[in-house]
């Protein structure tokens, strides 16, 4: 084995050679170098502002619920290990693979029953929108080719996801008069607005004959600004899709298995879609791996055209790893009680973060299952905020306006109560 980089050598390389997310080339900001992680917490490889660990406020992007070196899902991977860690999916199956999406399908909503595993959330999404479209194609329907969805979505970062994101505040405008162009309705209001339903139903009527497919992140929406909204929007547009022949999907990569207080954010409105997309928190945040659920009458569509498969099949489709780790990772939290931790720690952020709203240039402090954010009224010093955050032993990930945390199910009181410590001090600074 090649000897280890001292911290400063790897910081060099990583500076010549190493493009981070949403970061320059070279990057302007040296990250921090994390040496191992146990529990809720990142050990760095040398102090930075006096801390040698931090606890993680983001659970890696949302994906590790339970932590991390958990024995249960070290255990899953060392077995799958030993016997394989990837072969083709392609004219082949294997006994992970399946299990998994018999499972998924055990406990999303029905009638989702058929599951396409791939590499990552945007792909995921890629996936859903081909399925969309080759239904209509495969029922002689082309002109059904456009998506709608509301504004202040994110739905990732490859081509179609880019498309259905805020095309005005969201992260891909450079994207403009490149991209397909989507429908987009009035970001929904937080509480139920009857004028607003009926512009949702009159927006879908409206373009029935050329919709696709309707899609939005249901309750929560993720890194388009964090905001909350009532569950009976997801109600009025089952409702309006049903009545215009719409396929309506749910992008559910953030807010899946357990985040909001309930296993699915559909299941706060009763309803379910026609495609579903999974991914972070399915494999634990162990290894990449996402999936896209539909329904028999998805799949029956796109079986009755000219071209009667689903042309897509990434390279590690259904790897066997990821998906031994995603069984063990839904197994973990099914076998505990999620939904009574997802309430404490939901309880304890509520109470920890009420302070903020005093701190001058604090916009709004909502919270809703394991997630508590912080809107400010002016853009973040990333910097100054990360710092402030540090300095109180926590990890966090501010963007745009927002201080924001998603803890892993895992973290006990005395970290909540860290991690609101920090969410403030960043806020403050911010």
């Amino acid at each position: 084995m090649p000897e280890p980089l001292s911290p400063g050598e790897l910081l060099a390389l990583d500076r010549a050679h190493v493009w981070h997310p949403y970061g320059p080339m070279p990057g302007r900001t040296d990250p921090l170098v994390v040496q191992s992680a146990s529990g809720v917490r990142l050990r760095l490889a040398e102090p930075v502002h006096g801390r040698s660990e931090l606890i993680d406020g983001m659970s890696s992007w949302w994906s590790a619920i339970h932590g991390y070196n958990h024995p249960v899902l070290n255990e899953a991977a060392r077995g799958q290990l030993e016997r394989m860690s990837h072969v083709m999916f392609g004219g082949l199956t294997h006994e992970p693979a399946v299990r998994l999406a018999a499972r998924l399908v055990e406990i999303t909503p029905e009638p989702l029953e058929h599951v396409f595993l791939c590499d990552s959330g945007s792909v995921s999404v890629e996936v859903a929108v081909k399925m969309c479209l080759q239904h209509w194609r495969s029922l002689r329907r082309p002109a059904k080719r456009r998506l709608l969805t509301w504004r202040g979505g994110y739905h990732g970062d490859t081509w179609q996801p880019m498309s259905v994101c805020d095309p005005d505040g969201g992260m891909h405008g450079l994207w403009s008069g490149v991209l397909p162009e989507q429908i987009f309705a009035d970001a929904p209001p937080a509480e139920y607005d009857p004028g607003y339903a009926d512009a949702l139903r009159a927006l879908i009527a409206r373009h029935a004959e050329e919709l696709a497919a309707v899609i939005v992140e249901p309750v929560v929406q993720g890194a388009g600004g964090m905001r909350f909204c009532s569950p009976a929007y997801l109600r009025v547009l089952r409702e309006a899709c049903d009545a215009h022949d719409v396929l309506l999907v749910f992008d559910e990569i953030a807010t899946g298995f357990g985040r909001t207080g309930e296993l699915f954010a559909a299941e706060h409105a009763g309803v379910s879609p026609d495609v579903l997309c999974l991914g972070k928190a399915l494999t634990g945040g162990y290894l990449t791996m996402a999936a896209t659920l539909c329904t028999p009458r998805v799949a029956e569509g796109i079986s009755r055209g000219e071209v009667p498969v689903l042309a897509h099949g990434p390279t590690f489709m259904g790897n066997p790893l990821a998906s031994a780790v995603a069984c063990a990772s839904i197994d973990l939290l099914l076998a505990q009680d999620w939904r009574q931790e997802v309430k404490r720690i939901e309880a304890a952020l509520r109470d920890e973060l009420a302070a903020a709203r005093d701190i001058p240039g604090v916009r709004d402090v909502r919270v809703l299952g394991a997630i508590g954010v912080v809107q400010l009224d002016h853009e973040v010093d990333m910097a100054a905020a990360t710092r402030a955050a540090v300095g109180e032993g926590v990890w966090l990930r501010p963007f745009r306006d927002l201080v924001y945390t998603m803890p892993p199910y895992v973290t006990g009181d005395e970290d909540v109560a860290r991690i609101a410590a920090g969410v403030g001090a960043a806020a403050a600074a911010g």
